[in-house]
């Protein structure tokens, strides 16, 4: 007779993988600090109370454990567009989904943002990255526009739109934007909005 086994959860696995969660979300603060990244092994463990001895077990180097953090928040800012997208299919609607689940994290969790738009410039560890995870949010932007829009139109807006966006955000967050929040969230969601009905006639 041949009965299915259930395996018992490694404990070990289970204990490294929630260590693992709690250093990476230590490091947004670190890599996000508003005077710039402070990342090192020591600052990690000592704001955790993890020893050196997980943190290298579950990352290795301080460079993998830098763009671990990065490669995180990029998933965080990826997935609540793509949640955003899927669910306002019409335009207006969903640039202002899209633009409130962006702010929602780069703006009100402004070491979040840095994280993402101004670490890849400070932090050498992030250097060869180049574009990192740009061409993710190109694409949600692309699926977004209206149907119809030639391809290479298509690409062109997202990559032009993506990048207005973030250079909106950047300035925002190094204090270089003389506006409040909502001033900057309606003139994103404008801005998305015309681009969406200009390519739609």
């Amino acid at each position: 007779m041949n009965e299915s086994v259930e395996r018992p959860t490694n404990g070990a696995d289970e204990r490294l993988a929630a260590r693992r969660v709690t250093m990476l979300d230590a490091g947004v603060g670190l890599l996000g600090a508003a005077d710039g990244p402070a990342v090192s092994v020591r600052a990690v463990c000592r704001s955790t109370s993890i020893t050196e001895r997980y943190f290298y077990q579950a990352f290795g180097t301080r460079d993998d454990y830098v763009r671990a953090v990065y490669h995180d928040v990029s998933e965080q800012a990826r997935a609540a567009l793509a949640a955003a997208i899927t669910a306002h299919p019409r335009q207006e609607a969903l640039a202002a989904a899209a633009v409130d689940a962006f702010v929602g994290l780069m703006i009100d969790r402004p070491d979040m943002g840095r994280v993402l738009l101004l670490a890849p410039y400070r932090e050498p560890a992030l250097a060869t990255l180049g574009l990192g995870h740009m061409p993710d949010f190109f694409a949600l932007v692309a699926a977004s526009l209206p149907d119809g829009v030639p391809a290479d139109v298509r690409e062109m807006t997202a990559v032009g739109l993506v990048g207005a966006l973030t250079a909106l955000f950047t300035q925002f967050l190094t204090g270089g934007l003389a506006v409040d929040r909502d001033t900057l969230v309606d003139h994103c969601v404008g801005m998305l909005t015309t681009a969406g009905r200009g390519l739609g006639r």
